[in-house]
C-alpha cells in the first residue's frame, strides 16, 4: 500500500538481503526519533496516547465526546493523521482544541518523524494530553513507535468480534482496547463483546477491553476514568 513501511514488500521479496537491511534500518531510525519525542512529552509533562483503528471506527468521535466532557479537567491537543483532507481535524478545531494535521499522502501511517515535526506547531507547556489520531488502518499503525505512552485500539461492533485474531500486530500492541458503536449491538446482533475479548486474551494480551458509545454516552465515564489514573 505504501513505500515507506514495507507493506507492500510481499514474501517472496523477503529474501533479497537489501529490502530486509533498509526496512530493519528504517525501524531502527524511527525508534530514536520516537524515543526523542518521549523525551519532550516527559520535559513539558505531556501524556502522549496513540489512538489505532480501521477507518470508520469512530476515532474522532470519540475524541470529539471525550473533549466535550474532560475540557475543564485537562488542556487537551490532537495529531491528526489522514492521507487527504483536514475533515478530522475541522472536527476537533470547532470544539475549540488545537488540532494539527498530517497528510501523509500514500503511506498508510504515521511515523515519529511526522509527529516530532508536528509537535513544533504546539505549546507543550499548555498541554496535559495529547491524542494522536493515527491514520486508519488495522496494520501498519502498530509497527510504528511513535514515543507515546499508550496505544488505545478501537475495535467497532459493525467490523466483526474477530478482528484481534485477524489482525494480532494492532491488538498485541494496545494497552487497551475500546469496543465502540455498543449501541448498535442491539441490531447487530452476530456481534458478541465476550468473543471479541477471547480473541484478544489468546493474544497473551491482558489490556482490558472497555464498551461504550460516544454516540450515546454508554460506557463513556469508564474510558475517563481510565485517562483519569494514566495521567495521573
Amino acid at each position: 500500500m505504501c513505500g515507506t513501511c514495507g507493506c507492500n514488500v510481499t514474501h517472496g521479496d523477503m529474501h533479497t538481503h537489501a529490502t530486509v537491511t533498509v526496512l530493519q534500518g528504517l525501524l531502527d531510525a524511527n525508534d530514536r526519533q520516537a524515543s526523542h519525542n518521549r523525551e519532550h512529552f516527559a520535559r513539558h509533562g505531556v501524556l502522549a496516547i496513540n489512538l489505532m483503528s480501521s477507518p470508520g471506527a469512530g476515532k474522532t468521535a470519540l475524541l470529539e465526546a471525550t473533549i466535550d466532557s474532560l475540557r475543564e479537567t485537562f488542556s487537551i491537543a490532537v495529531i491528526e493523521g489522514d492521507l487527504e483532507t483536514e475533515n478530522d481535524a475541522a472536527r476537533i478545531r470547532a470544539k475549540g482544541v488545537p488540532a494539527i494535521q498530517i497528510s501523509t499522502g500514500s503511506a498508510c501511517h504515521l511515523d515519529a518523524t511526522m509527529v516530532h515535526d508536528a509537535l513544533h506547531d504546539l505549546d507543550l507547556d499548555a498541554v496535559d494530553i495529547l491524542f494522536i489520531e493515527n491514520v486508519g488502518n488495522l496494520v501498519c499503525p502498530a509497527s510504528f513507535d511513535l514515543g507515546q505512552h499508550a496505544n488505545i485500539a478501537l475495535l467497532s461492533t459493525p467490523e466483526g468480534h474477530d478482528k484481534p485474531a485477524k489482525y494480532p500486530v494492532m491488538f498485541r500492541a494496545a494497552d487497551l482496547v475500546l469496543l465502540t458503536k455498543s449501541d448498535l449491538l442491539q441490531v447487530l446482533d452476530d456481534f458478541d463483546p465476550a468473543e471479541a475479548l477471547r480473541c484478544l486474551q489468546q493474544l497473551a494480551n491482558p489490556a482490558p477491553m472497555l464498551q461504550l458509545s460516544a454516540k450515546s454516552g454508554d460506557g463513556m465515564q469508564n474510558w475517563f476514568d481510565w485517562i483519569d489514573k494514566a495521567v495521573a
